[in-house]
């Protein structure tokens, strides 16, 4: 009788892990549109930090991005023990935030080029001069990447618990710590990874082998590259991700954009596949750049009272 009894209890155990790891999976394929803008932000939050200090920064970001999670995984978890009805509407306000986050993106960069080269400049003049309080100016990086890792972290961990809200409390449980963990080691890792490919270009080129050199200036030249497509790519998928988001509570868009596909069928696989995604990130676009507008006037109409 305990000889079966324990042979059940592994079976169990085993049916549990098999359903965490594909509860997991789909989890992390729906929150995987988030890293990409989780990603270039942390990488370039983390710029302009002196060379052999790169790395202690990103674990310091790293080890706030695990408190971040253990803050939001039990709260998600009373969300979706006590408050499950609150996990749509928070599902829908992180997606209106991704989609403002995106389109203010858009806005700072092409609105408001000028200021943002000065802050550049301004940022880069304040490292070259030696009365910087380097310390001081590690800590803000460090406060700033932190606070971006927790809004982004809120969000990919709502998206998790919104995949698995009708499992069991142990799946949802193991699931999104697993997210947690994945996702932090992961994002972490490449934005270590990255900061320091030129540093590992640099030291390649210094070496007498011409195999070595060549690989160098490869890594040297891919930097800059691989930054501008990150941020590009994190953007686009902040829309294809809080548009899907959105499209998906509002039963009336969700439908109209499956009768578009339905309809594009007939003109080839490809495209019926892709018009989704399409009309999602459409969408999305329009509801950041709606909002984004309507911050601007509502900080507008303030000011002019307070004058």
């Amino acid at each position: 009788m305990a000889g079966s009894s324990l042979f059940m209890l592994i079976d169990d155990i085993a049916t549990l892990l098999d359903d965490v790891a594909a509860m997991t999976k789909v989890a992390a394929k729906k929150t995987a549109g988030v890293l990409g803008d989780d990603l270039a932000l942390n990488a370039e939050q983390v710029s302009g930090i002196r060379a052999e200090r790169e790395l202690p920064v990103v674990w310091a970001v790293a080890v706030g991005s695990l408190r971040n999670k253990a803050i939001l995984v039990p709260l998600a978890l009373a969300i979706g023990a006590f408050l499950p009805w609150l996990i749509t509407p928070l599902l829908m306000l992180g997606g209106a935030f991704l989609c403002f986050e995106g389109a203010e993106k858009l806005a700072h960069k092409y609105l408001h080029a000028a200021e943002e080269q000065q802050e550049h400049s301004e940022r880069l003049h304040a490292l070259q001069d030696p009365a910087t309080d380097m310390v001081a100016f590690e800590h803000d990086k460090i406060k700033g990447a932190i606070t971006t890792d927790f809004i982004l972290s809120a969000e990919i961990i709502a998206i998790a618990l919104g995949t698995v809200a009708t499992q069991p409390f142990g799946t949802q449980l193991a699931v999104l710590v697993g997210i947690a963990l994945v996702m932090t080691v992961g994002v972490y890792g490449l934005v270590a990874a990255i900061v320091k490919l030129d540093d590992v270009g640099l030291y390649l080129t210094q070496k007498p082998q011409a195999i070595s050199q060549a690989i160098g200036c490869v890594l040297l030249n891919a930097a800059p590259p691989l930054m501008r497509f990150l941020s590009v790519a994190g953007t686009v998928a902040v829309f294809l991700v809080g548009g899907g988001i959105l499209t998906h509570g509002l039963p009336t868009v969700h439908h109209a954009i499956e009768a578009a596909a339905a309809a594009a069928a007939n003109l080839g696989s490809l495209l019926a596949g892709m018009l989704p995604s399409v009309l999602n990130g459409l969408f999305g676009l329009l509801v950041g750049m709606l909002l984004v507008l309507l911050l601007t006037l509502f900080s507008r109409l303030r000011v002019g009272l307070k004058a």
